[in-house]
């Protein structure tokens, strides 16, 4: 795949604590990194594919874009993380573009903590895919021009104020003790397709999809984390093709697994996310799509200069946060 500056992102993470009794950490609990800034550094392996699958003929096939390894860096200070990333070429596995054609990628998120609320609002855009026979594996055609477009988000609430999220996710907290905590969580996602070669112009897929979850971190000691979770959802797709509107139940299943060790200063750990959605459609070809997602990463704190602190605080003392 051309090396191309398009996979990630420009993260923009407002993460507003609301400085109310009842919503404040137990500090035995949580570490906050409040005044330091924290860099780091991501490899990443991620993709998603749809399957089709035939009734009649029981054919089964995967569209999907070229997967690649690439290279994430990260500056987050309080509120703001900006990130980087590219795909290096000599990586093992990115220098299959003749096999399975040319991916490009962009990718937006957007993840702010208000209490114990937290919002993810996700755009993400890719164009050249290819046809997999899930029977053998070969590749059976390249889609240069189908382009998939997603926008939506998760809205989710976490009952338990001494769960440090952040501390599996951005690493700008750190749990000190196990805790586990219920999240129930509302989704809601938008997929368009395109595809002049194959006359696809107004093909859309809306996912609508509430449900349970629970997620735990279990301290192996003070240096050592690991953590598994998962969310369960169902709710309402509703797909539009050259050939039919289809309105069908919608399930969905997401597992989330860490593993981190840190300090006061470096951090080092790995990531895995694992999200399937199946559609009980009633039509002769059933479609059904799934997300992977694998980081292993490494990072550094430093104490922020203290203009930095002092302008941030009088900004959060004066908005009331």
């Amino acid at each position: 795949m051309a090396y191309k500056l398009l996979i990630l992102l420009l993260f923009l993470i407002p993460s507003f604590a609301v400085s109310q009794t009842n919503t404040e950490k137990d500090t035995t609990y949580v570490h906050t990194f409040q005044d330091k800034i924290t860099t780091r550094v991501g490899f990443i392996n991620s993709t998603y594919a749809f399957n089709l699958s035939d009734k009649q003929s029981n054919a089964s096939l995967k569209i999907k874009p070229n997967q690649e390894t690439s290279v994430a860096f990260s500056i987050l200070f309080r509120s703001i993380e900006l990130d980087f990333g590219f795909t290096p070429k000599f990586f093992p596995g990115n220098d299959d573009d003749e096999e399975k054609g040319d991916t490009e990628k962009l990718t937006f998120n957007f993840r702010m903590f208000l209490g114990q609320w937290m919002q993810t609002i996700d755009f993400n855009r890719a164009k050249g895919f290819y046809i997999q026979d899930n029977s053998n594996k070969n590749v059976v055609a390249l889609l240069p021009d189908f382009k998939v477009n997603t926008i939506g988000g998760t809205t989710s609430y976490i009952f338990n104020k001494n769960f440090s999220f952040r501390a599996i996710g951005f690493q700008n907290e750190w749990q000190k003790r196990s805790a586990g905590s219920f999240i129930p969580s509302l989704s809601y996602y938008y997929h368009t397709f395109r595809s002049k070669e194959y006359g696809m112009h107004n093909n859309y897929s809306l996912d609508i999809a509430v449900g349970p979850g629970y997620y735990y971190n279990s301290i192996l000691d003070k240096n050592f984390i690991i953590s598994a979770g998962s969310n369960l959802g169902i709710g309402i797709n509703k797909t539009k093709n050259s050939y039919e509107t289809i309105t069908s139940t919608l399930y969905q299943s997401i597992i989330r697994t860490t593993l981190g060790y840190n300090s006061e200063t470096f951090f080092t750990g790995y990531n895995g996310n694992v999200s399937i959605y199946k559609y009980d459609q009633k039509s002769d070809i059933n479609f059904n799509d799934s997300i992977y997602f694998f980081e292993f990463y490494l990072g550094y704190r430093f104490k922020a200069p203290k203009k930095w602190i002092d302008k941030v605080d009088a900004f959060n003392k004066k908005a009331g946060l």
